[in-house]
């Protein structure tokens, strides 16, 4: 009895999961006498994984493929327990592998956790036999074991959370510090992966056209998992539609793959990235063939750091935009005050000082006024050049590279990303070539367009994609801006942001409509003379 309480107490004193399955083995050998042990834990689809032996040599264990959970093995009953006196006798044996010493006396006693059947508990190799009383003390190591593993889990469970809310307090910290979208998005995927003991993290973001891509990919050899679209009918999708997270045992379990790509992969779980009931993206995370399925706790808690992750993603990037615009502000009012102000005054006083200069014949007075006219001069080229310095890098990028920026902040609002796709209105022109072709006021007055027709479909459209087509020529440009959305709204009476696009277009020779779209939603349409 003290040699059992001793095995009791010793397996029901650890707290890591391997460290409590190697002792149960030992404890298994020493109470019964018999040479070997092992402990078979049971997974989702009642397959052995891990497996934990007790009297075999290590470099023999390394060569051995672990059992199956078939044959005599599968015979022991869920209550009870199986005895045999040889058990290469049984009707289920199929024979030892390769090198596997040889086995006759056997016990089995099934392992039982919160009620579930969690795995099976075996001995082998009794000189004489395995007797009531082995029976009896298998029987209360299995139960000793049971608890030993609860409060392993309990504690596993207590570790993971603790990793998972740091990780959360990580990526929301670094949010409201760094709020650049892309570089939120990557943060959220290489830290979520590192939590979650995963091999492969993937981000799924709104694409084009109503696609949801893979736009974000972490950790090793994950390069080809950049770019793709996610199936319509997908595991992605599915949470996306529904609002929660899935765990996926492992792909190579099923019985068809439509990304092909993860078939290299084993377990995974998916959580929503929701912020105020809208689902940003999805987060996956995948883990190599043959490694732990991820298990429910780590769901929950995932699916609760991706939302907050979410909201604090949508901040950042709120932020960010209110930065920018601000900053845009600022700089054009500068640039304003010192074209009306600064130069307006400078211009009136060289006027001044051309008249004076007329009206005096000293030939020292006159050459005084010409070098002061010139320095006018000087002065108003100078402050010239500061307002173009002064420009953003939005103003003077490239037209192209504006309307990709517009499109990317407007996520923000829209609570999705928009499309956008710029065409040569000649399929034989080169569109960047035209795009060379436009600057100056009808480039800001493009922007524009672009940003006021985004910003009234997150504001009155309630859509759920938004489509922004450009097309250029060497004499023209038109945009329209799409929508899903639930179309004009009749008591709606302002529209002021509107009419002002329309004033845009007069000034470049075109013209302005905005009304309901030819499938439903709202379309606007405008166009400008190019030169």
């Amino acid at each position: 009895m003290k040699r059992i309480i001793d095995a009791l107490l010793t397996v029901t004193s650890h707290l890591d999961l391997n460290e409590v399955l190697g002792e149960i083995v030992t404890a298994a050998c020493h109470l019964t006498g018999a040479r070997y042990a092992a402990i078979g834990v049971l997974d989702s689809i009642g397959q052995i994984d891990p497996f934990v032996s007790h009297g075999l040599d290590p470099d023999l264990v390394a060569t051995l493929r672990h059992p199956e959970g078939r044959g005599v093995l599968a015979a022991i009953p869920p209550d009870g327990h199986l005895v045999l006196e040889d058990l290469t006798t049984h009707p289920d044996f199929g024979g030892f592998p390769e090198h596997h010493p040889i086995m006759h006396t056997f016990l089995g006693v099934p392992i039982h956790v919160a009620g579930e059947a969690y795995g099976r508990l075996y001995v082998a190799e009794k000189d004489g036999g395995f007797t009531e009383a082995d029976t009896d003390s298998m029987h209360l190591l299995a139960s000793a074991a049971a608890v030993a593993v609860q409060n392993s889990d309990l504690y596993t469970a207590v570790r993971t959370r603790e990793r998972w809310l740091q990780a959360g307090h990580d990526i929301t910290s670094a949010l409201l510090q760094d709020p650049d979208p892309e570089d939120a998005l990557a943060l959220i995927a290489s830290r979520i992966r590192q939590v979650a003991d995963a091999d492969a993290a993937c981000i799924v973001l709104p694409g084009v056209g109503g696609d949801w891509v893979i736009e974000i990919v972490d950790g090793p050899e994950t390069a080809d998992l950049l770019g793709i679209v996610m199936p319509a009918e997908g595991r992605a999708r599915s949470v996306l539609s529904s609002g929660a997270g899935l765990v996926v045992d492992s792909f190579s379990r099923t019985p068809s793959l439509r990304v092909p790509e993860f078939g290299r992969y084993g377990p995974a779980l998916y959580a929503p990235l929701l912020a105020d009931g809208n689902a940003l993206g999805v987060i996956a995370l995948l883990r190599r063939l043959g490694a732990p399925e991820f298990m429910q706790d780590e769901l929950t808690i995932a699916e609760s750091i991706a939302g907050q992750a979410a909201l604090a993603l949508k901040l950042a990037e709120a932020r960010a935009a209110q930065d920018r615009a601000t900053l845009l502000d600022e700089r054009a009012r500068i640039g304003r005050d010192l074209h009306d102000l600064a130069i307006q005054q400078l211009f009136a006083t060289g006027l001044q000082l051309s008249k004076a200069r007329e009206s005096v014949t000293d030939s020292t007075v006159h050459q005084a006024l010409t070098e002061a006219l010139d320095g006018v001069d000087d002065s108003v080229r100078q402050i010239r050049a500061i307002v173009r310095s002064i420009r953003s890098d939005d103003e003077a990028a490239p037209i192209l590279e504006r309307l990709q920026r517009e499109t990317s902040l407007a996520r923000t609002g829209l609570g999705f990303a928009p499309s956008l796709v710029v065409t040569p209105s000649d399929p034989r022109d080169d569109v960047n070539e035209l795009a060379a072709l436009v600057g100056g006021d009808l480039a800001d007055d493009i922007v524009a367009v672009v940003r006021e027709g985004l910003a009234n479909a997150a504001r009155h459209a309630r859509a759920s994609s938004v489509h922004v087509q450009v097309d250029l020529s060497p004499r023209s440009v038109q945009i329209e801006v799409a929508d899903d959305g639930v179309g004009i709204d009749p008591a709606r009476t302002r529209a002021s942001g509107l009419a002002n696009l329309g004033s845009r277009a007069r000034r470049h020779g075109g013209t302005f409509m905005f009304g309901p779209g030819e499938t439903g939603g709202s379309l606007l349409h405008w166009d400008a003379r190019l030169g």
